[in-house]
């Protein structure tokens, strides 16, 4: 009955799309693909402040938020969350993941429709198909075709906007400011995924909204605690009225075990660290520009285009003690594979230059 799987596994090797789990000894080496921006999973801050809650409180919540896995703790990193994303409430969930599957499936239904970007996150993309509202999608930051699909979307009771904010896979940044201006003209709901922006974009290192100094404009900021934050988890943040309407709705939230205390007091004593030591953000910017290659994020795509040569050349950086992942389809479309560089704070300018000796000679082969 299962014979299928043999085939489809079989077709994957042959198209080179095969995935396999790598272990990495950190010890030996240099990570250039990690999300922990800032270095912070194991600021000694961090660590601290997680051990403390893990002997506090055990290693789970042991039940639903609903249930008895709510803590101080718990309550604590969301009234934090809301301070920092300058808002009136958030709740967190166990992954940023099923973050987006919980509010977006919570707050739309058939009568609706539901507009993204074209290389939105795949979070995003599945929460669209759990839910009945008409799903469409518009070109890559092409603010003309959202217009046209604004104004043809009148018959809908509801028009909700989803972008990334910091693309995963291009490191660019949607044009917040025009989604904005379109959505007031249209009456739509706005939605971003600050995945990768929180901590990272903005003076303060709150995101998108403060840099493009527009806080407070968007209606729903969904983020997570697991890239630059450094621990595990994901949030929403938004009106008093929104959070309280996603702690009775969403099926995520309601229905599975609590993130752990210790992720949340990591998470906690990061966003601390974030407020208190705006340097860690500066020495990461430091770096990006050192690479040398023009980005406007920590994510640089270095374009290789075919799959077989994307994979090889990541092989052979691991080899050397580099390890960058290699991005193939369908996570891209076809013959854009390429090799995902992350940079952050806690790389030295000796491996960064040591980096580019090694990446050039190997992408002109």
């Amino acid at each position: 009955m299962l014979e299928f799987i043999d085939q489809e596994l079989e077709a994957l090797k042959k198209a080179g799309l095969y995935r396999e789990l790598k272990v990495i000894d950190r010890s030996k080496i240099i990570i250039f693909c990690s999300n922990d921006y800032l270095g912070l999973a194991n600021h000694p801050k961090v660590i601290k402040k997680a051990t403390g809650a893990l002997k506090k409180f055990g290693a789970g919540a042991g039940a639903s938020r609903l249930i008895s896995g709510n803590t101080i703790i718990h309550e604590e990193l969301e009234k934090k969350l809301a301070r920092f994303k300058k808002r009136e409430a958030a709740i967190v969930f166990p992954t940023g993941y099923m973050a987006n599957l919980g509010t977006i499936s919570a707050l739309t239904n058939e009568k609706d429709t539901i507009i993204i970007d074209r290389l939105n996150h795949a979070s995003i993309i599945d929460a669209c198909r759990l839910t009945k509202a008409k799903f469409q999608v518009y070109p890559h930051k092409d603010m003309a075709t959202l217009e046209k699909i604004l104004k043809r979307s009148e018959i809908y009771k509801k028009r909700l906007i989803i972008t990334d904010s910091i693309f995963s896979m291009d490191g660019d940044i949607a044009p917040l400011p025009q989604i904005v201006k379109l959505a007031k003209r249209y009456n739509a709901i706005t939605m971003i995924d600050e995945a990768h922006a929180t901590g990272v974009l903005g003076q303060n290192g709150r995101g998108a909204e403060e840099h493009f100094g527009i806080e407070g404009q968007i209606d729903i900021v969904m983020g997570t605690l697991s890239k630059a934050i450094g621990s595990l988890g994901g949030f929403v943040a938004g009106s008093q009225r929104l959070i309280d309407y996603l702690r009775n709705k969403a099926r995520n939230f309601i229905y599975t075990t609590a993130l752990s205390p210790a992720s949340c007091a990591a998470a906690i004593a990061a966003l601390e660290i974030i407020e208190a030591e705006p340097k860690i953000r500066q020495r990461l910017w430091t770096n990006v520009k050192s690479l040398g290659f023009k980005s406007e994020t920590p994510i640089i795509p270095i374009m290789i285009g075919d799959t077989k040569k994307t994979m090889a050349i990541s092989q052979k950086l691991l080899a050397r003690g580099f390890f960058i992942s290699g991005i193939r389809p369908p996570t891209v479309p076809r013959d854009q594979s390429r090799l995902r560089l992350t940079i952050t704070a806690n790389h030295s300018q000796e491996e960064i230059k040591c980096l580019v000796s090694l990446l050039q000679p190997l992408i002109q082969q």
